[in-house]
């Protein structure tokens, strides 16, 4: 494929994707209004810190959230958080690429359905799924200091759960208790 194709390929992917983006962008407003930052990574704004961290500290029932994308947006608590959680966030954006203003409707409505049915409704939400199969988040991963120095990261992911993990015909329903 030629280089002009690929350019309106990815153009139009944006475009797509753009609802959820402006969602994110407006997130990342307040986050920049309220003392935090933004950068450009892999094709995508990033911000962190301000209000940002405030709410994604507070989502999962108080557990928090390292990061969340919309669209072509990538919201973080903290710098380091973006650099641990950068792939699996990446497996989102191409999921918001295929599903485009669809993703949050089918994210939320699948997470709705596996919460009635008593499931965990982040952990074993098929977009997560796919998202921690394809790039973990890595509690191992080096975040690089300002001195240009290795730091192990602090904090710890959740543990992900493999499409085939608890699986059985008895917990088909995910009724826990």
């Amino acid at each position: 494929m030629n280089r002009n194709w690929r350019i309106w390929i990815r153009w139009l992917l944006v475009a797509w994707t753009s609802p959820n983006s402006v969602i994110g962008l407006a997130f990342g407003v307040l986050a920049l209004l309220t003392g935090g930052r933004a950068q450009i990574r892999r094709g995508c704004i990033e911000f962190h810190g301000g209000f940002v961290k405030w709410l994604l500290s507070r989502l999962l029932n108080g557990q928090g959230a390292a990061a969340m994308t919309l669209g072509h947006t990538i919201l973080g608590q903290t710098p380091a958080m973006l650099h641990r959680a950068r792939d699996h966030e990446h497996v989102h954006v191409r999921q918001y690429e295929r599903w485009g203003p669809f993703f949050l409707p089918a994210y939320i409505g699948s997470s709705l359905v596996l919460w009635i049915r008593g499931c965990d409704s982040y952990l074993e939400n098929p977009f997560e799924i796919e998202a921690y199969r394809l790039a973990p988040l890595n509690p191992q991963s080096q975040q690089p200091s300002a001195e240009g120095k290795s730091e192990p990261l602090k904090s710890q992911p959740p543990k992900p759960l493999s499409p085939e993990a608890n699986v059985s015909a008895d917990d088909s329903d995910c009724k826990r208790g």
